[in-house]
């Protein structure tokens, strides 16, 4: 993941001007592990610079985004930004739904599509959901809580 210097050093290249709340918001962003809401930064940004508006939070995570500073997800229940990876070649994710921990899949699928002759791909996501070990071993031991619970009755 990038460090908060990298995310501001990229912002500056590109000629976005450095105010206090956007090291704050990289900050944010650097010291997460996972995905933010943009009401969660919002919330976050709130608390510390008020008349802060939302569409501005929101305005900031679009450009960060475009800047390839962020990498923006669209779960089922909305979107969701976290840091981009400090990783420089093209690669894709597998997200557990569970706890959004992300895997690099260091495999492009884009040359296995079929992609009409007369249409230009000029770029694209390939994103896999599912739940990691973890949250699989966790839902498991609840489930076998709950039917030891409804055979003890």
């Amino acid at each position: 993941m990038l460090s908060t210097e990298q995310i501001l050093e990229k912002m500056a290249e590109q000629g976005l001007r450095i105010t206090d709340q956007r090291r704050t918001l990289a900050k944010l962003f650097a010291d997460t592990d996972g995905f933010l809401t943009p009401k969660d930064v919002y919330d976050f940004m709130g608390k510390r610079y008020s008349g802060l508006s939302f569409d501005t939070v929101y305005r900031n995570l679009r450009v960060m985004h475009e800047l390839g500073v962020l990498e923006q997800i669209v779960f089922e229940d909305g979107v969701k930004f976290r840091v981009h990876c400090a990783e420089s070649h093209h690669h894709h994710h597998m997200i557990c739904l569970q706890c959004e921990k992300t895997y690099p899949i260091h495999f492009c699928p884009m040359p296995l599509t079929d992609v009409p002759e007369k249409f230009q791909v000029v770029k694209h996501k390939f994103e896999v959901f599912g739940y990691c070990e973890a949250c699989m071993d966790k839902e498991q031991e609840s489930k076998a809580n709950d039917e030891t619970k409804g055979s003890a009755s």
